[in-house]
């Protein structure tokens, strides 16, 4: 219900907004800007889903190989002590046990290829155990934020655009974004928990809430020792060489098994297909709602407008220029991606705007997008608590950026 006013919202007042840009300015050009972003979005929504369809096809027919291997089962019972008291409703050693985790850690990997895929796996699976089919359950909505809040290890294609952008140091933004995004998951986690009277004061959770912050701490102690080559390097290669790992494990596991691998990879590759297609629909809606907002120039307007709250109210401004690629993050990820390469170019890589751009874009992930891919691939309409906890969580994410990035550049 709620991302039905938020579509609403964003087609009329993107509607609104060109009218009347167009009466003041005796042009049609706002009009027309405001209609091509229709037919562009709509394009790019059918191609981004004809894009993953290949991938789709490729991750859910190994996916399928290590389910019948017997590797996912175990992931299951690895992840069940945890899993189970963020995602009570699940069955201990249910299949999406293993998805879910497969997917959380591709995602911190940076291996987004790999992990959408795998998230599409967990929410059919997810969605077997759901009593209401066109509801989102508790699990999903967890699984979903956490998923938007986007917590990544290694940001290297945030580093990379500034590399070829002409940072002095690429790898500087990489220890806030790490704890911005971290930020934003734990708000995400405590968001969804107390909307479902999840008791995160168990020890279970704790201890695991504990190992993680000391991971990303050891992580952040191993990279600062190491120059941006090495960055990029070590890596890239621990996230291949993990990939790799999995996929030869799996074949492996078939192959102990006794089943027969490629028939099986073939069976998941045909769900991939389906899955592929299914989600076109909510792709296309929810991308032409976002592309009219931007192109009538209402994003601009909630720019200007916060801009001049915080210097009436006496606040510094200066994060002012990194607030478009903020506000388009939740929205569209090639759209804040744009804004971000945008701010460095014009302020540049190296500027207060230009890194903590960088640190907003990488606090969280794309709620809107996830939101419509994941949930349109099963059907859900009525989404519950999911997008305002999204929505949390990606507010943390940003405030936090904006905080880090004042305490590390300003």
């Amino acid at each position: 219900m709620v991302l039905n006013y938020i579509w609403i919202g964003f087609v009329l007042i993107a509607i609104v907004v060109a009218m009347v840009a167009a009466f003041v300015t005796g042009s049609a050009d706002p009009l027309t800007a405001v209609m091509n972003a229709t037919f562009d979005s709509a394009k790019t929504g059918f191609e981004i889903s004809l894009g993953l369809t290949g991938v789709l096809s490729l991750w859910l027919g190994i996916m399928k190989i290590g389910e019948k291997g017997g590797v996912v089962n175990a992931m299951s019972r690895l992840v069940a002590p945890f899993f189970c008291k963020i995602f009570p409703e699940v069955p201990k050693n249910h299949p999406a046990m293993g998805s879910m985790f497969m997917n959380m850690s591709a995602n911190m990997l940076g291996l987004d290829n790999a992990a959408t895929p795998l998230g599409l796996k967990a929410m059919h699976e997810l969605q077997e155990l759901n009593p209401k089919k066109d509801t989102a359950t508790n699990p999903m909505i967890m699984f979903l934020v956490l998923n938007t809040s986007g917590l990544v290890i290694v940001p290297i294609s945030i580093m990379v655009y500034r590399a070829q952008l002409g940072a002095a140091n690429p790898s500087d933004v990489f220890l806030p974004i790490l704890l911005a995004t971290y930020f934003a998951t734990l708000a995400g986690l405590i968001a969804v928990s107390v909307a479902q009277k999840i008791n995160l004061f168990q020890k279970t959770i704790l201890l695991t809430l504990l190992g993680l912050t000391l991971l990303i701490v050891g992580v952040i102690v191993l990279f600062s020792q190491l120059s941006k080559e090495e960055i990029q390097f070590y890596s890239a290669f621990v996230a291949n060489f993990l990939l790799l790992s999995i996929i030869a494990l799996f074949l492996i596991s078939g192959i102990r098994k006794k089943i027969n691998v490629y028939e099986a990879f073939i069976e998941g590759a045909k769900e991939g297909f389906k899955v592929a297609v299914g989600i076109i629909p909510y792709l296309v809606a929810i991308l032409v709602g976002i592309g009219m907002f931007r192109a009538s120039g209402a994003m601009d307007f909630v720019v200007v407008g916060i801009e001049k709250v915080f210097a009436w109210a006496g606040f510094n401004t200066d994060f002012v220029g990194a607030l478009p690629t903020a506000l388009m993050k939740p929205l569209s990820g090639s759209g804040s991606r744009g804004m971000m390469i945008d701010a460095m170019k014009m302020y540049g890589a190296d500027s207060f705007v230009g890194r903590l751009s960088c640190l907003v874009q990488g606090s969280t992930d794309t709620t809107f997008y996830i939101l419509a891919v994941y949930f349109g691939s099963v059907g859900i309409s009525k989404m519950r608590h999911a997008v305002v906890c999204g929505l949390i969580a990606d507010f943390v994410g940003a405030f936090a950026a904006i905080c880090i990035g004042y305490l590390f550049f300003h």
